[in-house]
C-alpha cells in the first residue's frame, strides 16, 4: 500500500495516527537541525518534519537529500503544527517522518510547479505533463470531467441514448477541410476524420433510436486560435418528432442544469433573439447581453449635413460608452489607435463627449452643431457622462468592427464578470450565404438544415432571403452550441443540394447513403451540438480552451510535447501508395 491517506485530507482530527503517504516533492526547507517539505499529489499538500532530535541522523541526511519534484512514500506519525497556516486544509498538522523512501528522483523541473509558474506558454506546452501537476491546469481537467459527468447525468435521466459513431468515414464538403486518412487495404482511397457525426446521428433517427447523444471528437483542418483546436470535444444529440421549440426546451433545461450544478448559478431567462437584430444591435451572431452598449444606427441623424466620410458610408452607427466622457484626450486617441489596427481595420473613429451640464463636445463640431449631437446621444442611449463613440462605412464590416470594439472597452470597463452568466438563443439564421468571391451561395450552417417552413419555394427567387430553421444557444458572446431541424425527405435535400451547386451525379457520390436512407421511413428529426471545450471553459470562467484540455496543439496545430505531426518512412509511404510532392 503506497498510502493509507491522500495529502489533503489529514486534520488535527488525525492527530497521533499512523499514516502512509506518497507524492511529489513541491518544496524543502532545510534548516540543518530540521527539515520541513511539502508534499503534493493531486488532492493537496501536507508538511512534513524531520528534526534532529526526533529523527535518525540517517533520515535526516537522506531528507536534505530531497529534490524539488522527487517522488517520495513517506511513514510517520499525524502531530499538531507548531505554526499552523489557515490558509491550507491540513493546515493545522504536520507528519513527524519515520520512514522514508525514494520512489522515483527527478530532474529539475524547467519551470516552477506552482499557481503563479515562471515558464512561458511554450515550455509548459513541451513539458505538458508538469504543467498538469499545477493547480490551474489539475482543476481545470477535474472541472471538465464534473461538467461532463452532469450532461451524461442530465441526457441519460431524459431518455436519451449514448451511441458511438465511426471516427473513419467518407470526406464530404461540410465547410472546413477534412483531415484524411489513407487506406492501404483500398489503394489510392482515403478515408476522411469526421468534422462532426452529422450524418450518422441523422441515420440514427431513421434508425429509430429517437434520443440520441455522444460526447464525441471532432476535426477540422483549419486555421486555429485561442478557442479553436484542429481536434474537438462535442456534446452531440439528435431528436425525433421534435419541432424547435421542443430542442429549445430540452438544452435551456441541460444549460440551466449545469449552471446551478456546477456555478451554483440560477438562470431562469433564455431570451430569443432573431438572427438580424443580433446583427443589427450588437453586429454579430453571438452578442454578450451581459452588459448594454446597443449600437445606434445614425444614418438619419447624421447624413445631413456637409461631413463627407458620413454622407458616402452605407452605415453610420454607434455605442454609447457608460462613464466613457472621463476619458483623456490621450485615451480616445489610443482607442482610435485600436480600431485602426489591421485586425479591426477601421480607418478611424469619430467621438462625441456628452458633458454633464447637457451639452456635447464632438471631433466634427465643424459639422455638427449640440442638436445633431443631442440625436447622436438619443438615438444610442447616452446619459451625461457617457462617450459616444461612431464608426461608419459598409454595413457589414462597420458592424463587425464597432462590434470588436463595444467587446474591448467592455472588458477594460469591467462588464465583462465570468462569474454572471446571460444566455440567449439566436434564431432564424439566413439558410445561405453568398460568398462575394465566387458569387455562389453556400450554406451556413450545413447542407441538411431544413429551411423555415414555407420558405422552400423562395429558393428559385430569392435565395438570400430563405430563413433557415436553425438556432444558436450564445452564452456570454461564445457560441457554445448550435443545431437546427434537418431535412428529412429526399426531395427536399435533393433541392438545396442543387441549390448549393451539386449537380445529381455529385450529391449521389456525396450523400447517396443519406437520401436513400430517407425513402425508407425517416422521421421529422432535428438536433444540437455543445462545444464541450468551449462551454466548459465559459462555465470556468476563461476565454480561452487550452487549459481544459489534457494536451492541447499550438496555434500551428503542433503537438509540440510528442513533436507532432512528424514525416513518416519511405516504407509506410511505399505500403500506403503515397509519394511525396512537397512545396520547395
Amino acid at each position: 500500500m503506497y498510502r493509507s491517506h491522500n495529502c489533503g485530507e489529514l486534520t488535527a482530527s488525525h492527530i497521533n495516527t499512523e499514516v502512509t503517504l506518497s507524492g511529489w516533492v513541491q518544496k524543502s526547507r532545510d534548516k540543518g537541525f530540521i527539515v520541513w517539505v511539502d508534499l503534493r499529489d493531486r488532492y493537496g499538500i501536507t508538511q512534513l518534519v524531520f528534526d534532529e532530535e526526533r529523527t535518525s541522523k540517517d533520515l535526516l541526511e537522506k531528507a536534505q537529500k530531497l529534490g524539488r519534484e522527487f517522488v517520495i512514500q513517506v511513514k510517520g506519525t499525524v502531530i499538531e503544527r507548531a505554526s499552523k497556516n489557515p490558509n491550507m486544509p491540513t493546515g493545522d498538522i504536520e507528519i513527524l517522518v519515520s520512514e522514508l523512501t525514494v520512489l522515483n528522483e527527478a530532474l529539475l523541473p524547467p519551470f516552477t510547479i506552482e499557481d503563479k509558474t515562471d515558464g512561458g506558454e511554450d515550455i509548459r506546452m513541451k513539458y505538458r505533463y508538469l504543467d498538469i501537476r499545477r493547480n490551474p491546469v489539475k482543476n481545470s481537467l477535474i472541472f471538465r470531467a464534473k461538467v461532463t459527468q452532469e450532461v451524461r447525468n442530465y441526457l441519460s435521466s431524459d431518455g436519451f441514448i449514448e451511441v458511438e459513431t465511426p471516427y473513419l468515414i467518407k470526406s464530404t464538403p461540410e465547410g472546413a477541410r477534412d483531415f484524411v486518412v489513407p487506406s492501404r487495404m483500398n489503394e489510392g482511397e482515403f478515408y476522411a476524420l469526421p468534422q462532426s457525426p452529422q450524418t450518422f446521428k441523422q441515420l440514427l433517427m431513421v434508425g429509430g433510436m429517437d434520443k440520441y447523444f455522444q460526447i464525441v471528437k471532432c476535426f477540422r483542418d483549419e486555421d486555429l486560435r485561442a478557442d479553436r483546436q484542429p481536434e474537438f470535444t462535442q456534446i452531440d444529440c439528435e431528436m425525433a418528432f421534435v419541432e424547435q421549440e421542443d430542442i429549445l426546451n430540452i438544452f435551456e433545461g441541460l444549460t440551466r442544469h449545469l449552471l446551478k450544478e456546477v456555478n451554483g448559478a440560477e438562470v431562469e431567462k433564455f431570451p430569443r433573439m432573431l438572427y438580424d437584430d443580433a446583427m443589427r444591435l450588437y453586429g454579430n451572431d453571438k452578442p454578450d447581453i451581459r452588459f448594454g452598449m446597443e449600437f445606434g444606427e445614425l444614418n438619419a441623424v447624421a447624413q445631413h449635413k456637409e461631413f463627407g466620410v458620413f454622407n458616402t458610408a452605407e452605415l453610420v452607427v454607434g455605442i454609447a460608452v457608460p462613464g466613457g466622457n472621463a476619458y483623456t484626450r490621450k485615451e480616445i486617441d489610443k482607442i482610435i489607435d485600436w480600431v485602426k489596427r489591421p485586425q479591426v481595420g477601421a480607418l478611424g473613429m469619430i467621438y462625441s463627449r456628452c458633458n454633464d451640464d447637457g451639452s456635447f463636445k464632438s471631433s466634427v463640431d465643424k459639422f455638427y452643431d449640440q442638436d445633431d449631437l443631442a440625436k447622436w446621444a438619443e438615438v444610442t442611449g447616452a446619459k451625461a457622462g457617457d462617450l459616444v463613440c461612431i464608426l461608419s462605412g459598409e454595413t457589414n464590416k462597420v458592424r463587425a468592427q464597432l462590434s470588436a470594439l463595444r467587446m474591448e472597452l467592455a472588458t477594460r470597463l469591467g462588464l465583462r464578470d465570468p462569474k454572471v452568466f446571460a444566455p440567449l438563443w439566436v434564431i432564424d439564421f439566413p439558410l445561405l450565404e453568398l460568398d462575394e468571391e465566387t458569387g455562389h451561395y453556400h450554406a451556413m450552417h450545413h447542407p441538411f438544415t431544413s429551411p423555415k417552413p414555407g420558405q422552400i419555394e423562395l429558393l428559385d427567387t430569392k435565395p438570400g432571403e430563405v430563413k433557415a430553421n436553425a438556432y444558436d444557444l450564445v452564452l456570454n458572446g461564445n457560441e457554445i452550441g448550435g443545431g437546427s431541424i434537418r431535412i428529412h425527405d429526399k426531395a427536399t435535400q435533393a433541392t438545396m443540394l442543387n441549390h448549393l451547386g451539386f449537380s445529381d451525379e455529385d450529391a449521389k457520390a456525396q450523400f447517396g447513403f443519406l437520401m436513400d436512407a430517407f425513402e425508407y421511413g425517416a422521421p421529422p428529426h432535428g438536433g444540437l451540438a455543445f462545444g464541450l471545450d468551449r462551454l466548459v471553459a465559459i462555465l470556468g470562467g476563461q476565454e480561452t480552451i487550452r487549459d481544459f484540455i489534457a494536451f492541447p496543439k499550438n496555434n500551428s496545430g503542433r503537438d509540440v510535447m510528442i513533436d507532432a505531426p512528424a514525416p513518416i518512412d519511405n516504407e509506410q509511404l511505399t505500403e500506403l501508395s503515397l509519394k511525396l510532392n512537397l512545396k520547395s
